[in-house]
């Protein structure tokens, strides 16, 4: 190569590694701010600070994020591909890849000690626990992945607490009969979760077997009335590129608000759950969801712990440090998404509870 080619090539790949260093030190600096690549200098190089300084830098980098969403409409548009969480499906469906990656892989930790020993702690206080795994979009829709249905190792995990005598749900059966018996959606096609329709499904499920095991309905009168809200869905906003967004505009959704509901920590009945009480419950059309409609369904107002992907573990943390909650609890209903089986938030502890016999004032 002749000399002067040399060079050429020498000084584009130095302006293609310097230029955007030196880009972003002056707009950090703009800003009244340090650069942020001096923090490699000023703090010991250790594995772990290394890692974490390299992933701030890629957030923080002002090319990355102005190029990073049009890269990854490319790759979306020639390649099918949506990002690191996001799957294509067909008819405009998507799907998180955790959920997928669920079904496919052998977990790697076993929920049913932590299970078992929670039902063991509250039934001393005699308190009944239902445990209440929700399906993952792919477990019952895996045609819109283009695939075949995928036995889930959640049914395992149901037969053996069913076995241990531990009250378990199966919404699989459940939904694959709702699912036959009508064309409603029971999951949004953008999003993770489920639709109003399922919840409220769920919910009556639920309430029925509580009936079952004698816990009484309470007295209050709810009024139901139809609202409809806008959803963009949350694994659209995953993939963090505004041109792909902009092909999945949202979807309406229709449900029935409970009115007049209100949480109640005295009440007999507490919820442990994650996002799938969530929505629709304090985020719009908010009253619409599982908790509102189990509400409507026992006629009691109901106590609840909701942790957005921390259901395996950190509810039961945060029951443990509010011994209290459960003083005059007759029934626990516990709720997770069938992927926090392998990816729950602090995996699946054991969480000794402070019963309310031994809680101090």
């Amino acid at each position: 190569m002749p000399r002067a080619a040399q060079l050429t090539f020498a000084g584009f790949f130095l302006l293609v590694i310097w230029v955007p260093s030196l880009w972003q030190a002056a707009v950090e600096t703009a800003r009244g701010g340090r650069p942020q690549f001096l923090e490699l200098f000023l703090t010991p190089p250790v594995s772990s600070r290394l890692r974490a300084w390299e992933h701030s830098m890629e957030e923080a980098s002002v090319i990355a994020k102005a190029t990073r969403p049009w890269i990854q409409y490319a790759w979306f548009r020639l390649l099918n591909y949506a990002g690191e969480k996001a799957l294509m499906g067909q008819d405009g469906w998507l799907f998180y890849r955790p959920d997928v990656r669920y079904l496919l892989e052998a977990a790697n930790e076993d929920p049913y000690p932590a299970i078992l020993d929670f039902q063991q702690q509250l039934a001393r206080q005699g308190t009944k626990l239902i445990v209440v795994p929700i399906p993952g979009k792919p477990s019952i829709y895996p045609e819109k992945l283009g695939a075949k249905p995928i036995r889930s190792g959640s049914l395992d995990l149901i037969a053996r607490l069913q076995a241990a005598g531990v009250d378990t749900i199966d919404l699989f059966r459940a939904f694959d009969q709702l699912r036959q018996a009508n064309q409603t959606p029971l999951y949004l096609s953008q999003d993770t979760h489920w639709t109003p329709q399922a919840a409220e499904a769920a919910a009556s499920i639920v309430a029925s077997r509580a009936k079952e095991m004698g816990i009484p309905g309470g007295s209050t009168h709810y009024d139901v009335r139809p609202v409809s809200a806008h959803r963009v869905g949350d694994i659209v906003k995953m993939i963090q590129s505004p041109p792909i967004a902009a092909l999945y505009p949202g979807e309406e959704v229709q449900a029935s608000q409970v009115v007049g509901l209100k949480d109640d920590p005295t009440s007999e009945v507490l919820v442990l759950g994650d996002s799938f009480s969530r929505i629709y419950q304090t985020d719009e059309p908010k009253s619409s969801g599982f908790l509102a409609h189990l509400a409507l369904e026992l006629r009691m107002p109901l106590a609840a712990i909701i942790n957005d992907g921390g259901a395996s573990t950190l509810v039961r943390q945060d029951l443990a440090r509010r011994p209290r909650l459960l003083e005059g609890k007759k029934l626990v209903i516990w709720e997770f998404v069938e992927r926090d089986i392998r990816f729950g938030t602090e995996g699946w502890k054991l969480v000794p509870l402070a019963l309310p016999q031994d809680a101090r004032p």
